[in-house]
């Protein structure tokens, strides 16, 4: 009997231990989400979004690519090597994108939403299809404004391995049909959108920004391009857009623009010192109603990126090494106005030239600038977390027999003159050392202000702005003025400069250059600018290779301490402009950098691929 039970006993386990192992085997591999379980988990979607939302395409934005900020005329390289400064002309392959992969992921997604979300109901099926399409629209937006006409691609291309590929070959789309599927994508969905009150997620404001920003490109290429000598265009319409258009995509520029404006947006207003303001505008998460959508980060995830280890001023870095890298110029900081409405030109010499300006303090020459100066770049006598930024780039000593100046540099930073005080900055400027500014100017737009943030330990969790209310005003100024409505461009135009400490109403007439600057100056290091010029069909013109040309050529500010005994102006400051040191090479954009080319394997495995100009 015992040993009866004792066969059973066994007998029962290997049963068990065999229907465990079939069990076993059926279970699903805890590590692999099938493709039914993603379409029907909310969640899971929503971390698909997530990964489609950080593959947009950037040029330049403080993850990836942010040393391009020095490639054009905001900024000059001051870390290693030459980077940006001797760029002897922009290739024909610069700002190239041709992204098919993202599409063809966004298509999938759309139809594997519509196909295998079962257990979705129809509203959310219908907001995450209508966040698919807007991050396609984005995509697709990206492509147009680089590349000219691109192929609408909107349904998944499957091979069916018949030895002609010829179904899956397109050509290109004109570019007005391009802007036009923006337009209309964007319209379609923004209803559908929610997130409300999110600025990480598209909504339907979201969406009628991106439309502001598309149709107020579309509508400056279909004039400005057929104002050149010679259109820049191809026979079939992919690229160059008809001039009678331009009214009609100005007018959607601001209609999308009206309904941003009209929506639960405001400029950023709280900090009651302009400077500091403009620039909590841009990098303060909490309680910033200008932000319509940002790229977000987080240290306690690991998301985080090393903008401001590798940009923060010298003196007051955290960690030991990288810094300074890029470096605003003299040609950017001369574009902020002063709140009288005067030209940004600093004062350094006198009307006939016959001598210096001499300040009190360092940033004398800064008095009175348009507070959006502060809120960018950290000039002479200013601060940063608190500490300043010893910006001196040596001594100017009086000379009795030649009644002249000598200019004393330190090879070393943080350094004294014989007379005990100050002889170079700890932050510089330094003429040939790397990793400290060459320019006299740091960043302060986007350094983020958090203990340990530019460490290589912490690093930063700063947001990247991907649109705000300020550039979504500037927008509609620049269509109403386009459509003949100055009045209502000088409404925009003005709120976005009061908010910078000029008088109300400061502009009572307005033209297209006065309205370039102003978004030189507002969106500065925010990536607008390379486009801007393209747009206006300007580029060409500004950064014309020419050594001696105002524009081509990057410039920087040095200051310097008098040392002048028994003078008036022994202890006072003089600054004086030069070329910056370590730029190489003006700036040359070409006919043929108006639009990216396209790779040589693109065309050859797609013969219906057309050119671009002067390629």
């Amino acid at each position: 009997m015992n040993r009866f039970k004792t066969y059973l006993t066994i007998g029962l386990l290997t049963v068990s231990a065999t229907a465990c192992q079939e069990d076993f085997l059926e279970r699903q591999p805890p590590n692999i989400i099938l493709e039914s379980q993603v379409w029907n988990d909310s969640r899971l979607i929503t971390s698909l979004l997530a990964n489609y939302y950080d593959r947009l395409p950037a040029h330049t934005q403080i993850d990836i690519g942010w040393d391009q900020f020095a490639a054009y005329d905001e900024a000059m390289w001051s870390g290693n090597n030459d980077g940006p400064n001797n760029i002897v002309n922009y290739g024909f392959e610069r700002w190239r994108l041709w992204d098919y992969g993202l599409i063809r992921d966004i298509n999938l997604a759309l139809e594997n939403i519509e196909t295998k979300s079962t257990a979705l109901n129809a509203a959310q099926k219908a907001q995450f299809s209508a966040e698919f399409r807007f991050l396609r629209a984005y995509v697709y937006f990206e492509m147009v404004k680089r590349m000219g006409g691109v192929p609408i691609i909107t349904k998944q291309l499957v091979y069916d391995f018949s030895g002609d590929p010829s179904s899956l070959q397109f050509a290109r789309n004109k570019e007005s049909e391009v802007y036009d599927f923006v337009a209309s994508e964007l319209d379609a969905i923004k209803n559908d959108l929610g997130n409300a009150g999110s600025n990480t997620r598209a909504n339907r404001f979201t969406a009628m920004a991106l439309k502001s920003r598309a149709m107020l490109y579309a509508g400056s290429i279909a004039k400005y391009n057929n104002q050149l000598g010679a259109p820049i265009q191809t026979a079939g319409g992919e690229v160059g857009i008809p001039a009678n258009r331009a009214t009609e995509y100005y007018t959607k520029a601001l209609e999308a623009a009206k309904e941003v404006i009209s929506g639960p947006y405001s400029l950023y207003r709280a900090n009651p010192n302009t400077g500091e303001n403009f620039y909590e505008a841009i990098t303060k998460k909490l309680n910033n109603n200008e932000v319509i959508m940002a790229k977000d980060f987080l240290v306690t995830k690991d998301k985080r990126h090393g903008f401001s280890y590798d940009n923060i001023a010298r003196n007051i870095r955290e960690d030991n090494l990288s810094s300074s890298n890029v470096t605003p110029v003299l040609n950017l900081v001369e574009a902020y106005e002063y709140l009288d409405g005067t030209s940004g030109e600093l004062k350094t010499r006198t009307a006939n030239n016959s001598d210096y300006i001499y300040y009190d303090n360092l940033s004398g020459p800064f008095a009175n600038k348009d507070a959006r100066l502060y809120g960018t770049v950290i000039y002479p006598g200013t601060t940063f977390k608190g500490q300043e930024v010893q910006i001196q780039a040596g001594v100017a000593v009086w000379n009795a027999g030649t009644s002249t100046y000598q200019l004393v540099e330190g090879n070393a930073l943080g350094t004294n003159y014989t007379d005990g005080k100050l002889l170079t900055g700890g932050s510089g400027p330094q003429r040939s050392q790397t990793e400290v500014s060459n320019t006299g100017f740091y960043l302060r737009k986007y350094i983020d202000p958090a203990p340990l943030s530019s460490t290589r330990g912490i690093r930063s969790d700063m947001w990247w702005v991907r649109f705000r209310l300020g550039e979504v005003l500037l927008n509609a100024s620049e269509a109403a003025l386009e459509l003949g409505n100055t009045a209502d461009a000088l409404l925009y135009v003005n709120q976005v400069r009061a908010r910078a400490g000029f008088p109300a109403n400061s502009l009572t007439t307005l033209t297209l250059a006065r309205l370039q600057n102003e978004r030189r100056v507002e969106l500065a290091f925010e990536d607008h600018r390379v486009w801007d010029l393209k747009r206006w069909r300007i580029a060409h013109e500004l950064w014309n290779g020419n050594p001696n040309s105002p524009t081509a050529m990057m410039y920087a500010l040095y200051p310097y301490r008098v040392v002048r005994p028994g003078s008036a102006q022994d202890g006072k400051y003089i600054f004086v402009k030069l070329v910056a040191p370590r730029f190489r090479a003006p700036r040359l954009f070409q006919f043929g950098n108006y639009y990216s080319s396209i790779e040589q394997n693109i065309i050859n495995n797609n013969p219906k691929i057309v050119r671009n100009p002067f390629q």
